[in-house]
């Protein structure tokens, strides 16, 4: 890193990581314990943390003559992976051995390894309602005479938490909720504080924990495509609680995939008549979306990507047309090795149609379980930034999201190369750093 004044006042303006940062995780199901076991596994130096852009990226300073690109990691001073402790809240009994066993996602050897460890994490009670996840039943939850009482049930758990850890974040790694629309419990802080006493039906369990932790002035993450933060409410809290909130939904296999393709076809002005996805997956998420409301919230979550990118109103002979269809289809002998296959239709030169097709074979916490984790060292190196900590969304980190937060009037960014470039841009920027344009002058005048 530069020592120029500039750069150096800017770094001076992020807190230090100093002692222990808490992880909170409502959901310590399968990319829960994989998140951790893996964490835990690096630490002892028995695996490489691949797939993890602040552990294994880097990012360029400077002129690329200047060969300057250290770790961003060790640019942005994220919280060291020793120095993470981990606790949450699932609705099944048992330790997270029990858990990652049960997952089945990690083979038998490597959980042995670090069993001492996950048997020594045990959720705790968590918030849950049948009603907004029909193929779950709850086996140790909270009771409560109301959506209030169970939502500071929560912040007590909080509390206790912030004893044992110096700074904390939550991340949502439960399953998804069915779909909810806006409503008017949702538009101020005041209506959904009330809304919380009334059980209002609008207020799912995510909403509960994101709100606990808010009011903590914990950053919150949000793993599943359920509404929870992106109400003016919640962001109304974020904002004056100083606590990062950001987009939902970890972009893992079938739509990673398209934030790649789908620019490419648009760089070169290729047309899409179709694009059909279907997926196969016989986990827990798989058999929450064989129920068809919670289905909704993740088609919606999953359809968004395509016409943001493709801006058919822009490119109507290219993309105006163009019929796009997703499916789920919950298959049990596939367990987390999740199948997505794609058929796209595209055209080119005077009209004449061409097809792609992509079946990936992916494994869907082994992708989620990296992305969460740069979520964490992400949101709380916000949560540390006087630039970053007050503005509440964090659009910078879309790059993790099938469904970023924006500021409201602005519609997302899905270009998985231009959200990279954003997010570097925005480390540079609160480092006090040249941004890079990528102008292609730069090597070629005076």
């Amino acid at each position: 890193m530069s020592n120029t004044p500039a750069a150096n006042t800017e770094a001076a303006s992020i807190k230090p990581h100093t002692g222990k940062l808490g992880v909170m995780i409502p959901g310590m199901g399968a990319v829960a314990t994989t998140l951790i076991a893996g964490v835990e596994a690096i630490r002892r130096g028995l695996a490489k943390p691949i797939g993890s852009l602040t552990q294994m990226g880097t990012i360029r300073l400077g002129k690329r003559t200047d060969n300057n690109s250290p770790l961003i990691k060790d640019f942005a001073g994220l919280c060291p992976l020793e120095d993470l402790v981990f606790t949450g809240w699932d609705i099944f009994g048992g330790n997270l051995y029990d858990a990652a066993k049960t997952a089945q996602v990690l083979d038998r050897d490597q959980l042995e390894e670090i069993r001492p460890f996950l048997e020594s994490i045990e959720p705790m009670p968590a918030v849950f309602d049948q009603h907004y996840v029909k193929r779950l039943t709850g086996q140790k939850i909270k009771v409560g005479k109301n959506k209030c009482d169970l939502a500071n049930q929560i912040r007590n758990d909080i509390a206790e938490f912030k004893t044992k850890t110096d700074r904390q974040i939550m991340i949502w790694c439960g399953s998804t909720e069915i779909y909810l629309e806006q409503t008017a419990v949702h538009q101020t802080l005041e209506a959904f504080e009330k809304g919380l006493v009334d059980n209002d039906p609008g207020i799912s369990p995510s909403m509960m924990y994101a709100w606990a932790a808010l009011k903590e002035g914990i950053p919150f993450a949000n793993g599943a495509p359920n509404l929870t933060v992106d109400i003016p409410a919640l962001q109304e809290l974020s904002k004056k609680m100083n606590a990062p909130i950001c987009g939902k939904d970890f972009k893992t296999g079938q739509t990673f995939i398209k934030t790649v393709l789908a620019p490419a076809f648009k760089t070169r002005m290729l047309g899409v008549a179709g694009w059909y996805s279907t997926n196969i997956l016989g986990n827990r998420d798989g058999e929450v979306l064989d129920d068809p409301e919670s289905f909704k919230t993740k088609e919606v979550s999953k359809l968004g990507v395509l016409e943001h990118i493709f801006q058919p109103e822009l490119h109507p002979d290219l993309y105006k047309d163009l019929y796009h269809k997703v499916r789920i289809n919950y298959y049990p002998p596939r367990g987390d090795n999740k199948e997505g296959w794609d058929n796209i239709d595209i055209f080119g030169w005077l009209g004449y149609p061409m097809q792609i097709k992509v079946d990936f074979l992916c494994r869907d916490s082994i992708l989620a379980a990296p992305l969460a984790l740069d979520l964490v060292l992400f949101m709380d190196l916000a949560a540390r930034s006087e630039k970053l900590k007050g503005i509440g969304i964090q659009e910078w980190l879309s790059f993790y999201f099938k469904d970023p937060d924006t500021a409201p009037g602005v519609y997302p960014e899905h270009d998985l190369f231009i959200q990279s470039m954003k997010l570097k841009n925005t480390l540079r920027h609160i480092m006090g750093q040249d941004l890079i344009t990528h102008l292609g002058l730069d090597y070629y005048g005076d």
